[in-house]
């Protein structure tokens, strides 16, 4: 696989509150954004992988609804990942 239980636990010692803790919302924001790059890398070069299309939109959906409950519950945590990640240029 793409990526190792090495790379995860890395991910989720960075952003979550440690590296076996892979509950966090901050932690599972941070692997499917790790994952959606990988994905859109991956249909830059097969445009016609409709099932990858398919999953890429399905993971998308899942961050956002892992980031509006971050952002209705604590907005500095919020706004600490869409930092730590870039996704946004602008805060709310």
């Amino acid at each position: 696989m793409y990526l190792s239980n090495e790379a995860k636990a890395e991910i989720f010692a960075k952003h979550g509150k440690n590296a076996a803790d892979t509950g966090t919302t901050e932690g599972q924001v941070a692997l499917f954004t790790y994952r959606i790059a990988h994905l859109t890398g991956h249909l830059k070069k097969n445009k016609h992988d409709f099932s990858t299309q398919l999953s890429l939109q399905k993971l998308v959906g899942k961050r956002r609804g892992l980031l509006a409950y971050l952002f209705k519950k604590d907005i500095n945590r919020y706004r600490a990942i869409i930092k730590a990640l870039a996704l946004r240029d602008i805060i709310k």
